[in-house]
């Protein structure tokens, strides 16, 4: 079904929200492992030595800090869009699985890139040899999936809860409709400006948060009918 309309089915069998249920806890202890296996670099920073301060550590160390702040709010940022996409989803399809399996797939192996990407801006050397532009394809790669997943469910209304397609997050205006593509684009360019100009090229995420801003759809949900007529009442 890919007309885009509300449909009400009847609630999933027991055994299929079961296997829901743990399709979504487990996507959320893979990123939860997944994150903390980032900070797993920093354990290794020694502390401060005979006459060195704590801020002459972090100031040694300002990539590898750099990298896993960064890797773990836009982890945040996506984690949190993909949760927003699974509570309106009443059940799954084997392209959703598919599809989310390889979302966790390189949510999983971001750690690495973060770990080459955090040494890289602490020696200065990120500019060429593909460290910068492996890192942000990889976000670039978890951006893309996580809109395909949501691609999928809108044509799939049968997949969601009712009127989740009228209302909140997954209502696609003119301007939402490129969010997923928008992000994802900007993601790769970071990735190809790092390896043109170098390590500072990291500050570009920032860029992330005006753009979020300019794609969000501003209108607000429509009124639920029982809403409007308690209303009145």
């Amino acid at each position: 079904m890919s007309d885009g309309a509300d449909v009400v089915h009847d609630s999933p069998p027991a055994e299929q929200r079961r296997s829901f249920d743990r399709l979504v806890n487990f996507t959320d202890a893979v990123v939860a492992i997944a994150l903390t296996l980032q900070l797993l670099p920093l354990t290794e920073i020694p502390g401060p030595q005979d006459g060195e301060t704590v801020w002459q550590v972090l100031a040694e160390n300002w990539g590898q800090i750099f990298a896993f702040l960064l890797s773990f709010i836009i982890v945040i940022v996506m984690w949190t869009v993909h949760n927003r996409l699974f509570n309106v989803l009443r059940t799954y399809d084997a392209t959703i699985l598919w599809l989310n399996i390889a979302w966790m797939l390189a949510i999983a192996f971001l750690p690495w890139p973060t770990a080459m990407y955090g040494n890289a801006n602490s020696s200065e050397v990120v500019g060429g040899g593909g460290v910068g532009l492996l890192y942000w394809a990889n976000l670039a790669l978890i951006s893309a999936l996580g809109s395909m997943i949501a691609h999928h469910a809108r044509r799939h209304p049968e997949l969601l809860e009712p009127g989740a397609l009228s209302r909140g997050w997954l209502a696609q205006t003119s301007r939402t409709r490129w969010r997923g593509l928008a992000f994802t684009t900007y993601l790769l360019m970071v990735g190809v400006a790092s390896e043109l100009l170098g390590s500072h090229t990291g500050w570009l995420a920032l860029g992330l948060f005006p753009l979020g801003r300019f794609f969000s759809d501003r209108t607000a949900p429509a009124p639920e009918p029982h809403s409007a007529q308690a209303a009145s009442e």
